[in-house]
């Protein structure tokens, strides 16, 4: 709620069945609606309006809107806020079947999620829900001739329907689409039936990256191997050893010592008489 002096009230309301749940007036106490008299608490702190509902039925499922009701010109406008997705699982055996219920894909892949309704497609209201991270209705089918797509997911959306059987897929996948999903349907005015859902998980790009990272090093890896095994047949070719031994010196030596004795020796003196 906001301080504003045109603001007239605040309503908690559902949008299917457009029943106002709690209804409160800007400086009076809140209005409750009786289906709710004993079940419902609530808070406020500042302009935060916290709103509980306790021992939820079945019945309670339904798709929960808050809206500001304003003056404007004497005339009273709706300021509609985010929505709040409830989805009571039922206890009972005529609960949708759904699959995968889990799904991990890479950003820009395509998840298929298929729903199997109980009843016949021509009677009932048909949803595709993500109720944790951004609670958002994805896909609406109120006949089979009329749909209609969340803007956050505007082409990125397909899906078939084949008697009961409806398969939904999902394209250019990124990661703010990480959420739970749930295929819900029901009658008019009545309360959802819901699947179990489909957590999906869409990988980050900086799981991208490290895969991408680990494909690098294993090619590094193999172009230093065939690196080195280049180098060991080249070497194992060429007879290296003629490249690595001493060179021998081209040298003449001669013995001189006998000539140099020769030329020292004293010659006996060929005059010389003997006795």
């Amino acid at each position: 709620m906001n301080g504003s002096q045109n603001q007239v009230g605040m309503h908690l309301k559902t949008v299917r069945q457009n029943l106002n749940v709690i209804y409160f007036p800007k400086e009076k106490l809140p209005n409750i609606n009786p289906d709710f008299a004993n079940r419902i608490e609530y808070s406020k702190e500042g302009e935060n309006l916290r709103i509980t509902l306790h021992g939820l039925q079945q019945s309670d499922s339904k798709i929960y809107l808050c809206s500001q009701i304003v003056k404007v010109n004497d005339h009273h406008k709706d300021l509609y806020g985010k929505k709040t997705i409830v989805v009571v699982k039922a206890r009972s055996s005529r609960a949708l079947e759904q699959s995968p219920p889990f799904a991990n894909p890479e950003q820009g892949q395509s998840v298929n999620i298929t729903c199997v309704l109980k009843s016949s497609p021509a009677e009932e209201e048909f949803y595709l829900l993500r109720i944790h991270v951004q609670p958002a209705t994805v896909l609406s089918v109120a006949n089979l001739n009329s749909s209609e797509v969340s803007p956050a997911f505007g082409n990125r959306l397909e899906y078939s329907r084949e008697g009961n059987r409806i398969v939904i897929t999902l394209h250019s996948l990124q990661e703010k689409d990480s959420d739970n999903y749930i295929c819900a349907e029901g009658p008019k005015n009545s309360p959802l039936l819901s699947a179990s859902g489909t957590m999906l998980l869409v990988k980050g790009v900086e799981q991208a990256c490290e895969k991408s990272s680990w494909d690098m090093y294993a090619l590094l890896i193999v172009v230093a191997l065939l690196f080195c095994a280049l180098v060991f047949c080249t070497l194992y070719c060429v007879d290296v050893k003629k490249y690595f031994q001493k060179k021998k010196v081209n040298v003449v030596y001669e013995d001189m010592s006998y000539n140099s004795r020769r030329s020292t020796l004293v010659r006996t003196n060929t005059y010389s008489r003997g006795e």
